[in-house]
């Protein structure tokens, strides 16, 4: 890669977590250019000129322009080899995707803020709890033939990058994860990481000053 990295983002976005996670982990230093969800920056025609999806994240890199992030994770692992994210073994890396799947197709666009949204107010936080919940449960039973340290295996693999972002909305909805202790182990080893850590959402430089952390 000849030119940094831009990553367009926003803090609370699990999607565009999953692509710092990664990024972090394989060390590769990029620019992050916040994009403001709730204001509808990514309705913006300069943004949708950019990215026809409207959504985050989407990322300029080695001179193109690249949507949606398991299509960006799985380019990095690609054409940035060090630090892999995905297991030799053909079996190990299916497994690694379908927990990818469970979380990115099963979870997280069942209850992102374009569905949420559309509902009353105060139905949105049961409705992404009851998900999630449910989501979770799906993974946990995933991991119940996969785990080691980590989702699969003892190494970090894009498994993890997808998991523990969405964990912050777990969290944020108030969905009690000691009923998936698998999980739950899994995301406390994982926020140890330095690659975890500088990706979380309350490090992010969008990210309101009264919600950051350290």
């Amino acid at each position: 890669m000849q030119e940094k990295p831009v990553l367009y983002t926003y803090f609370r976005s699990s999607s565009a977590a999953r692509v710092r996670i990664a990024l972090n982990h394989k060390e590769i230093d990029y620019e992050s250019r916040p994009v403001n969800l709730l204001l509808g920056e990514q309705k913006s025609e300069e943004y949708r000129a950019l990215n026809p999806c409207e959504t985050v994240p989407c990322v300029i890199i080695d001179g193109h322009t690249i949507c949606q992030s398991t299509t960006i994770l799985e380019y990095l692992e690609e054409t940035c080899p060090q630090r892999p994210l995905l297991p030799k073994e053909p079996l190990q890396r299916a497994a690694v995707r379908a927990i990818v799947d469970a979380i990115c197709s099963g979870i997280q666009p069942l209850q992102n803020l374009s569905v949420l949204q559309t509902l009353p107010e105060s139905e949105r936080a049961p409705y992404a709890r009851n998900v999630i919940t449910k989501g979770l449960g799906v993974v946990e039973k995933l991991l119940e033939r996969t785990a080691g340290q980590f989702c699969v295996g003892n190494e970090v693999t894009l498994a993890d990058c997808c998991l523990v972002p969405q964990l912050y909305n777990a969290h944020r909805y108030g969905v009690d994860i000691t009923a998936t202790p698998l999980i739950q182990a899994i995301e406390e080893r994982a926020n140890k990481l330095p690659a975890f850590r500088a990706a979380h959402w309350t490090r992010q430089p969008d990210c309101p000053d009264a919600l950051k952390q350290d």
